[in-house]
């Protein structure tokens, strides 16, 4: 792993983090590495800026999809919240997405997660609906007040659009 990039994601700021990335493109594969490596503080960093650096459907990851949704499930919720958000932004196999859906469905229903990482789970939830309109009504049976109410107001309300978006 490069020392440097493990810095640059434990003493930098978002802007400098940003900068650096672009200056150096290599380090586009280690950082992958580290977004889906053992728990550091540098992990969801290093996935976050993934994030901020990627196009969609992005070329450099396509190889690491494997790893990146098998990551997922055995992380914090910060992190978990990161990887999913790298994965709302490619195409994915149909069983990344399986897996996926079951995963988000477990994350969406554990009501003392953060609301952040249930909100991304939602929305990888219905990606996945969009391939496949059958998971719709299940969806929408997963937004019952216990679910939706728990959550802060603007997420709430996030959540309500896709939910009537899902009910057209």
């Amino acid at each position: 792993m490069s020392e440097s990039l493990e810095l640059v994601l434990a003493k930098y700021q978002k802007a400098a983090m940003l900068e650096y990335m672009a200056a150096h493109p290599e380090e586009f594969e280690t950082a992958l590495t580290i977004a889906t490596g053992e728990e550091t503080h540098a992990n969801w960093r290093a996935a976050w800026l993934i994030t901020n650096c990627m196009e969609d459907n992005d070329e450099r990851i396509k190889p690491h999809l494997d790893k990146l949704v098998s990551a997922v499930s055995d992380k914090e919720d910060g992190h978990q919240r990161e990887l999913l958000k790298i994965l709302l932004r490619m195409e994915l196999k149909e069983d990344h997405e399986s897996f996926l859906f079951d995963h988000c469905v477990m994350l969406w229903e554990s009501v003392k997660r953060t609301h952040s990482v249930r909100y991304i789970a939602f929305r990888m939830m219905v990606k996945v609906a969009e391939h496949y309109p059958e998971l719709k009504r299940e969806i929408l049976e997963l937004t019952q007040p216990q679910y939706v109410n728990s959550l802060s107001p603007g997420i709430r309300n996030s959540i309500q659009k896709m939910i009537r978006a899902l009910e057209d």
